[in-house]
């Protein structure tokens, strides 16, 4: 039998093709064999490391490799967990404008868009810099020690940090470690910002909303932020006056979300409820979002991007702690989901809820921010089931006590359980991790371990945090008020603020008759 292929014409025997099988063979033999190694355990990475002197490297050319090799597995895990924190912002933005009204969508998702840039110009220009210009050397990030300026005055023969002094717009500071720095506690930064648009969403006027943006970032956030991650006066409790290791807050229950949370609280309630929200009698109508699941897949991207918050707060990828951190910000957003579906289902309204569901999820995140590398994962899930009960009702308390109208529920999810996680920490600290944290020597532990100064010294940062950006929230507003109206006319409001205040709607079709009234 004979085999024939054609080829540009051309055909080629049986023969022909057993030959060039033969060829082939011979050249695959010639090769020389070189050693495989599937599972990397015989690999040889000794030429990665640089001789200072052009020979064999020496002890001190591979303990100079090693502290390399460990600084760039930190700056890499920082940066890595940034971006997850960064890509939160599209989840806050999915959550908030699913719980507004058609006719506010394009409003809502432009303040989440918008509140990125602004508030990160106000973090560069000046934020960064009263928040970490005196933090001192970065130790897992390099050793850098030039944001060493913190402006300090004593009290009581002890020093108070109040803020920083150095690397304004990164001036002066141009250093790797910084700019990692930098990057991590920006997008922390967004979150407080993004905030407040949730609770007073669908009246807030833009340009308000623009320069408020500009000033969180600037301003209002760094300070107390200083105060507890900037080596400022409540993370020096612990060394002046010896309550505990100071104020505790690992990953922003209270620098981040209660700041947040008490700014969106301030601004409620000033700007007053959405029209239609109360009756004359004071009954409280509901209005519901338009899209419940915009709202959840919102709520499943923030529970992802978290895990950059909470873990990545460690700021070094060889802290092995890093996996209780995630399991037990896990643990806590199921248990508060969970419990804010059983309250509700079973107290409030016999109905399981999914809006609340989400809030559950969130609450139990923010709560368990602060504690998350403190406590074990039994303590965990206690703090995720109290924050999904806390949520459901710090919403009606808001709502029906404080007459304050919330669309999304901000200040319940993000003020009460910031506050809820800080306290936590000073309850739940087991003493297993923390070692030398703010300059104090030992572990952190909390009230049911051992240490009741640590829960006072909660309690003073939470307490500082409600008086002080309350404070600075409510000048601020009035200032901007100054400059341009908080709220949009009623007019605006009712026909819906989307072509009004941003140019274009939200989605191209007809709004329901009951969008364009109030």
């Amino acid at each position: 039998m004979q085999m024939v292929c054609k080829e540009n014409g051309r055909r080629f025997s049986g023969r022909s093709l057993s030959i060039l099988s033969i060829i082939l063979i011979m050249l695959m033999v010639s090769i020389p064999a070189v050693t495989a190694d599937p599972t990397g355990a015989d690999t040889d990475y000794s030429s990665y490391v640089a001789s200072s002197t052009g020979g064999a490297p020496s002890l001190a050319d591979v303990a100079s490799a090693t502290g390399h090799n460990s600084v760039a597995i930190n700056i890499m895990w920082t940066l890595i967990a940034g971006f997850l924190v960064m890509f939160m912002q599209a989840g806050f933005a999915m959550v908030e404008t699913g719980f507004v009204r058609v006719k506010n969508v394009a409003h809502t998702m432009a303040m989440n868009f918008l509140v990125y840039p602004l508030g990160m110009l106000g973090f560069f220009l000046t934020g960064f810099a009263l928040m970490f210009g005196g933090v001192g050397p970065l130790a897992t990030l390099g050793g850098y020690a030039g944001l060493s300026h913190e402006f300090t005055i004593n009290i009581l023969g002890h020093p108070f940090g109040l803020f920083g002094m150095s690397g304004f717009a990164l001036i002066g500071v141009y250093d790797v470690g910084v700019f990692a720095l930098f990057l991590f506690q920006m997008v922390f930064m967004d979150t407080t910002a993004t905030i407040p648009t949730g609770a007073l969403a669908e009246r807030w006027k833009f340009l308000a909303f623009c320069i408020m943006g500009f000033m969180i970032g600037a301003v209002i956030y760094p300070l107390y932020g200083n105060w507890v991650w900037g080596g400022g006066w409540l993370a020096q409790l612990g060394v002046n006056f010896g309550l505990g290791h100071g104020h505790v807050d690992f990953a922003g229950s209270s620098v981040v979300h209660m700041t947040g949370g008490v700014i969106g609280l301030v601004g409620a309630l000033l700007i007053g409820p959405r029209i239609g929200k109360y009756g004359k009698d004071g009954s409280v109508n509901a209005i519901p979002g338009h899209s419940i699941p915009m709202a959840i897949i919102g709520t499943f991207i923030l529970a992802f991007g978290w895990f950059g918050f909470n873990a990545g707060s460690t700021m070094a990828g060889g802290d092995l702690r890093i996996s209780i951190v995630a399991v037990n910000t896990m643990l806590a957003s199921a248990t508060g989901a969970i419990m804010a579906v059983a309250w509700m289902w079973g107290v409030r309204t016999k109905k399981p809820d999914p809006g609340m569901a989400c809030n559950g999820m969130l609450a139990g995140l923010v709560a368990i921010t602060a504690p998350c590398a403190f406590v074990n994962q039994i303590s965990a899930c206690i703090i995720g089931l109290v924050s999904g009960i806390l949520v459901v009702e710090a919403v009606f308390f808001v709502e029906r006590k404080l007459k304050v109208d919330d669309p999304v529920g901000a200040v319940a999810v993000h003020g009460v359980n910031g506050a809820w996680g800080c306290l936590a920490l000073g309850l739940f600290a087991d003493g297993s991790y923390g070692a030398g944290w703010n300059g104090v020597s030992g572990t952190v532990t909390g009230l049911f371990y051992g240490d009741a100064s640590q829960f006072i010294a909660q309690i003073i940062g939470v307490g500082t945090n409600i008086i002080v950006i309350g404070i600075l929230a409510f000048i601020t507003y009035k200032l901007i008020n100054l400059i341009t109206p908080m709220r949009v006319t009623p007019e605006v409001e009712i026909a819906g603020l989307d072509v009004p205040e941003v140019g274009c709607p939200g989605y191209v079709g007809s709004i329901p008759e009951n969008e364009g009234t109030a």
